[in-house]
């Protein structure tokens, strides 16, 4: 084979070997025998193979979850707690060489975060109060993961366990409270009724012909009932007149 052309191959290949595409949504670190270069933008690149390296990093939203945590609350409640963190990386650089693994290390530092705002609070305001102790976790981790060039976008809790017999004593809570709004309804309904029914007395004290009215009515509601029979007791003429 000659020489030139063997050359050419050799050549070829090498240029094949240091082809790198960067997507749009990722940054790739260029490292130069171990030692960091600069940060190749998205797009066709070509490194050195052998001397040069790159280590590619996401710039999208990234989550990670929070595993499950057991936690005693404030009021010695225990309760099992996860949830999930949304980050994003603003500093490729830092992210790789200021931290040996940033996803293990936002994990660790939002799972001490949650033991430690949760066991500071009761659990009825962890139950009602979700979205507020996400921003104190958040508050807590982002401390140290600014110093990496990585924005908490959110800490958000997923899902809260509870003991057997404290989920049957909510329960029982949640039913004599339901209870309690019933039998208030009832007694709001039952004094409206009951002022309806003194105005209609009122009215009718006031009118003496509103008797007679009263009194066609309740028969027109009777003689509905075909096999009813009406008695009555005394002349209608003997019912007051207003004069």
């Amino acid at each position: 084979m000659n020489p030139l052309m063997l050359f050419g191959i050799i050549f070829g290949v090498f240029l094949l070997l240091g082809i790198r595409v960067v997507y749009e949504y990722k940054r790739a670190l260029k490292f130069r025998f171990g030692k960091y270069v600069k940060t190749l933008k998205p797009g066709f690149r070509w490194i050195i193979p052998i001397v040069e390296t790159i280590q590619v990093v996401d710039i999208r939203v990234i989550t990670i979850n929070i595993v499950s945590q057991e936690v005693m609350t404030e009021d010695n409640v225990p309760c099992s707690i996860d949830g999930v963190v949304f980050f994003k990386i603003n500093d490729p650089e830092r992210a790789v060489l200021e931290v040996e693994e940033y996803k293990f290390a936002i994990s660790q530092l939002a799972q001490a975060a949650l033991r430690d705002v949760c066991g500071k609070v009761e659990l009825d305001t962890i139950l009602s109060k979700r979205e507020e102790m996400g921003k104190n976790i958040k508050s807590i981790v982002e401390l140290e993961t600014k110093e990496w060039g990585i924005d908490i976008n959110d800490v958000k809790i997923k899902d809260i366990q509870l003991p057997e017999n404290m989920r049957r004593m909510m329960a029982n809570q949640a039913e004599a409270e339901r209870s309690r709004r019933a039998r208030i309804i009832l007694a709001e309904a039952e004094e409206q009724a009951a002022g309806k029914l003194l105005e209609a007395g009122l009215m009718i004290d006031k009118s003496p012909s509103a008797i007679k009215l009263r009194l066609y009515q309740t028969l027109s509601n009777i003689a509905a009932e075909k096999n009813s029979t009406i008695l009555f007791p005394f002349p209608e003429e003997v019912l007051p007149v207003k004069k």
